[in-house]
């Protein structure tokens, strides 16, 4: 009989969680419990303030998110238990602060990548963003 891997790896991701941790699940679909949380959130925000640095001192972008990250690192840092950890970051369950810290590393790459703090090739349009569009006045 054929066997559905994404229900083998939802079984096995299951499985990991040991029957004493605080919760079984996260109650969100495809979103599994991560029994070590301090750890990975550790290595996503030692990776976002790595790129962080390949930015400019007074690139607004870098200065909000270094200090956002700057705070939850020193949370990971100083909270063992994962529930007050949470409460202290207020971004919901630990899981979803992990894929927000996966997300904001790709953004800073991005941002980098296309060196977004540089000034534009060319001008925009006087009117871009007036709204209805229509022709200047």
């Amino acid at each position: 009989m054929f066997e559905n891997p994404l229900v083998r790896d939802h079984q096995r991701k299951r499985d990991e969680v040991p029957k004493d941790f605080h919760k079984q699940g996260t109650g969100l679909c495809g979103l599994y419990v991560n029994t070590h949380p301090h750890k990975d959130l550790s290595e996503i925000y030692v990776r976002i303030l790595r790129v962080l640095e390949l930015m400019p001192k007074d690139y607004p972008y870098r200065q909000t998110t270094e200090q956002i990250v700057k705070e939850r690192f020193a949370h990971v840092n100083s909270t063992d238990d994962i529930q007050i950890l949470e409460e202290k970051i207020g971004m919901g369950q630990i899981e979803e602060v992990i894929e927000q810290a996966l997300n904001e590393l790709e953004a800073a790459r991005t941002l980098v990548h296309y060196k977004a703090w540089e000034p534009l090739v060319e001008a925009p349009d006087e009117y871009q963003w007036r709204w209805p569009i229509a022709p200047g006045p």
